[in-house]
């Protein structure tokens, strides 16, 4: 069981943006959310009576603090709506009433979710001493007492609970390390995300901080992580959404979602790439502490480098093919018995549109029961791509 601080803390331990930079179209996030009130709505709305949190609350549900991979805003919406139906006859079975989100409280508890979803599954502590090794790390550095004394103590990273302090820690020593291995004939090393995950395993386990109370990070806030974006000259060779330069390419519009592991392992692997352009434009190389590499995280969640932009177009295609139009309507065309979607009222952000699916889902599934409809099932990207049709008709009144 955890202490109630140790909740706190873990409840802190994620560096998501739960609000947009200035100026960018369709924000993923409102600029409310809040993971922290989002985890007093999971108590307070009865949550926990069937869910747990790190083993904290009920075991009628799964644990949602242990899933083994990354988890979206609109992963976490499918989840929501793909399992409503059982979810609501165990409620019924078990007395508990259903709860009625509004859409902040919708916002606030997907933010909370997200935050508990926020580490990466657990690696093998084994596997990341061969990959010290292997890697040549152990030549310059010591974990625990053992290793080379060339370069500092990894020791005091086996306190850090967040990628983000190996990530500042590597962008910022990467350059004098990389001419300490030529010095030394020792070829730099590329990790995969696996590798890595398994290295910061062995780190934590093996050091001799690792029992100490562990550090996090706040969330990033995307508006500062927007203004060192320009001030750290990273817009000089990166653009986003069409504004910065065209050398380390778009970073609004990438179809891959990068965990934060794999965040700095990209950002380890190119940084002689990226180190050599910039000595040829005569850009300094800018050092980043780890606050200010959260900040740029956050701002290249909230220009949605880690997630896929929704398509309304595909949107539109599942809202025919998942058999929504048996029971709504899209200007007066498909079914009489839910309400035409271009007179639905405030489906203007995400958070809205899962809050309605959510609030609806019990008499949705009834009525579907009495037409013989099946309960359709939404991957993320197909959630994605619904919410943005369904935007679309956002803010509209009858």
């Amino acid at each position: 069981m955890l202490t109630q601080a140790r909740r706190i803390i873990i409840l802190l331990a994620a560096i998501l943006p739960w609000y947009c930079g200035a100026g960018l179209a369709q924000p993923l996030f409102s600029p409310t959310q809040d993971p922290l009130v989002g985890s007093r709505i999971f108590g307070d709305k009865g949550c926990a009576k069937c869910h747990a949190i790190f083993g904290v609350g009920g075991t009628m549900g799964p644990d949602l603090a242990r899933s083994q991979r990354s988890r979206s805003f609109y992963d976490l919406a499918a989840a929501m709506w793909n399992h409503l139906p059982k979810m609501t006859e165990q409620m019924r079975k078990a007395g508990i009433a259903r709860p009625h989100l509004s859409p902040s409280e919708t916002g606030d508890l997907i933010a909370f979710l997200y935050t508990v979803n926020y580490f990466e599954k657990a690696a093998d502590p084994k596997e990341g001493r061969r990959v010290f090794s292997d890697k040549r790390c152990i030549t310059c550095h010591q974990v625990g007492g053992s290793g080379g004394v060339a370069g500092p103590s990894l020791d005091s990273l086996g306190q850090y609970n967040s990628p983000i302090f190996l990530a500042a820690a590597m962008w910022n020593h990467g350059p004098s390390m990389s001419e300490a291995m030529r010095a030394a004939g020792i070829s730099r090393p590329n990790f995969t995300q696996a590798e890595l995950q398994s290295l910061i395993a062995f780190i934590k386990s093996a050091s001799p901080v690792g029992e100490h109370q562990p550090l996090y990070l706040l969330p990033g806030r995307p508006a500062q992580g927007q203004r060192l974006f320009v001030q750290k000259s990273c817009i000089e060779c990166h653009s986003v959404k069409g504004r910065g330069g065209q050398v380390g390419g778009e970073l609004a519009q990438r179809a891959v979602k990068l965990s934060l592991v794999q965040f700095v392992a990209a950002m380890w692997n190119k940084a002689p790439a990226m180190t050599k352009e910039m000595a040829n434009r005569r850009i300094p190389l800018p050092q980043l502490n780890a606050g200010e590499m959260a900040d740029i995280v956050g701002y290249l969640y909230s220009v949605q480098y880690f997630a896929r932009p929704g398509d309304a177009r595909r949107g539109q295609e599942l809202l025919a093919s998942k058999g929504c139009l048996k029971c709504h309507a899209v200007r007066g065309k498909g079914g009489n018995v839910g309400p035409d979607f271009e007179r639905a009222k405030e489906l203007d952000q995400p958070v809205t549109v899962v809050a309605a699916m959510w609030n609806h889902a019990s008499g949705m599934a009834e009525k579907m029961r009495q037409k013989s409809v099946t309960w359709p099932a939404f991957t993320e990207e197909e959630m994605g791509d619904l919410v943005a049709y369904l935007q679309t008709f956002g803010g509209r009144r009858e």
